[in-house]
C-alpha cells in the first residue's frame, strides 16, 4: 500500500491533500491497515503523458526490443506514464505486457506519399491505395491512424501536401467507420485546409497554421500538439539543406521564428493543444518536462499547459487521471509544478500500476 500526502492535483481544480493505493488502483477513503503503508509526501499529479512519442524508432527506422526498452524506461524515469505512439515501424506489443513500463496508444506505422517522408520509417504508397493502407493501421492500432501531410517535394524545392482532397476524405472517412482518429504530420501551410475540411482530428506540429486556418481548426475542435522541442531543430535542417533546397530551407526558417506566436494564437483562439515530443526519430525520450516549459513560453498559462500533459491529455486520449479506482499511475513532485512547471524536470517519485517505479 502506498499513501500519498501533500497535495494531490487531481484536476485543474481539484486538490486534495491524500489519496492511497490499494490493490494497484486509486482511493481516497482511507483503507484499513492505512498505517502500514508506504508515505509518500509530496506533490502529486497524474502521470504524464507524451501525445506524440515514437517507441521502437530511432533515426533509421526501427529498432530492437533492447533499444525499445531503454527509450520506454527513460520516458518512464522522466515521469511519462503514458504514451500516444505517433507511428513506429517496430512492433511494440510486448511492452503491454509490462507492468513496469509506460501504456502506450499506438497509431501504426506512418503512412506516407512515395519518396516523401524519412526512409524506412513509413508505407510509402500512392493516392489510390491510401484507404487501404488507412483501413490495415486502423485495425493494427489503438485507435489512431498516422498520415504524413506534407514533405519536401524535391521538384518544387519546397514543402507541398502530399494528398489530393479527394483521397483523405475518403480515407478519413474510413478511418472514421471504423473506429480510429486520424492525425496527420504537417508543418507547412498547403495541406491543413484540406485535411480539417476532409474530418481530421489531430494535426502534428501545425507550424504552417495562419489567421486564415486558426478559426477552421477551432471551428471543427481539431486538436495540435506542436512538439516545440522539435521545432527548434529547424534552423540546423535549414542549415544543412541551404545548398540544394534553398527555398525549403528559408521556409523552414520562417515556421521556427513565429513558432510561439503559432502555439500561443492557437491557443488564444481555443484551439485543443497537447504535449507532444517527437522523441524516437533523431530527438532524445524524457523530454516532456522541456515541451510543457516550451508551451508556457508560447503564452499557454502554466496551469493549463500541465493540463495538456495530465487531466486534459489523459482525457482526450480516453484514459483515466486520478480518478477514485483509476490505475495508480502518478508521479509526485518537492515543489508545486503550477507555481513553476520546470519542477516537473524532477519527479521525487513515480508510481505505475501501483508500484514505485523511481
Amino acid at each position: 500500500m502506498v499513501h500519498v500526502k501533500g497535495r494531490v492535483l487531481a484536476g485543474p481544480a481539484d486538490v486534495r491533500d491524500e489519496l492511497w493505493v490499494v490493490g494497484g488502483r486509486i482511493t481516497y477513503r482511507r483503507p484499513p491497515g492505512a498505517a502500514d503503508g508506504i508515505t509518500v509526501r509530496g506533490w502529486a499529479l497524474p502521470g504524464l503523458v507524451d501525445a506524440h512519442c515514437h517507441v521502437g524508432l530511432d533515426a533509421h527506422g526501427a529498432v530492437d526490443d533492447a533499444t525499445s526498452e531503454r527509450q520506454a524506461l527513460t520516458d518512464r524515469d522522466a515521469g511519462t506514464l503514458l504514451i500516444r505512439d505517433a507511428g513506429s515501424a517496430a512492433d511494440t506489443r510486448w511492452i503491454d505486457d509490462r507492468e513496469d513500463l509506460p501504456k502506450i496508444i499506438r497509431a501504426g506505422r506512418h503512412i506516407a506519399r512515395t519518396r516523401r517522408y524519412i526512409r524506412d520509417y513509413a508505407h510509402e504508397i500512392e493516392p489510390d491505395d491510401l484507404v487501404a493502407y488507412v483501413a490495415r493501421e486502423a485495425r493494427r492500432g489503438d485507435g489512431w491512424v498516422k498520415l504524413v501531410g506534407d514533405w519536401i517535394d524535391r521538384e518544387a524545392g519546397d514543402l507541398t501536401a502530399c494528398w489530393p482532397r479527394g483521397a483523405v476524405e475518403a480515407a478519413i472517412a474510413e478511418a472514421h467507420r471504423l473506429g480510429a482518429r486520424v492525425t496527420a504530420h504537417c508543418f507547412a501551410e498547403d495541406s491543413l485546409r484540406d485535411l480539417v475540411e476532409a474530418g481530421i482530428d489531430c494535426v502534428e506540429h501545425a507550424t504552417g497554421l495562419t489567421d486564415e486556418t486558426i478559426p477552421l481548426f477551432a471551428e471543427r475542435g481539431v486538436a495540435i500538439v506542436p512538439t516545440l522541442v522539435n521545432i527548434a531543430t529547424f534552423p540546423a535542417l535549414a542549415d544543412g539543406g541551404e545548398a540544394k533546397f534553398p527555398r525549403w530551407s528559408a521556409h523552414m526558417r520562417r515556421l521556427h521564428e513565429r513558432r510561439y506566436d503559432t502555439v500561443g494564437a492557437a491557443h488564444d483562439a481555443g484551439i485543443p493543444v497537447f504535449v507532444g515530443t517527437d522523441a524516437g526519430g533523431s530527438l532524445a525520450h524524457g523530454l516532456v518536462a522541456a515541451e510543457v516549459a516550451e508551451l508556457v513560453k508560447s503564452g499557454i498559462p502554466p496551469v493549463e499547459a500541465l493540463s495538456a500533459a495530465t487531466w486534459g491529455a489523459r482525457a482526450w486520449l480516453g484514459r483515466p487521471a486520478l480518478e477514485e479506482g483509476a490505475p495508480a499511475d502518478l508521479v509526485v513532485y518537492d515543489t508545486d509544478p503550477r507555481a513553476d512547471v520546470r519542477a516537473l524536470a524532477a519527479p521525487r517519485r513515480i508510481v505505475l500500476n501501483g508500484r514505485i517505479v523511481g
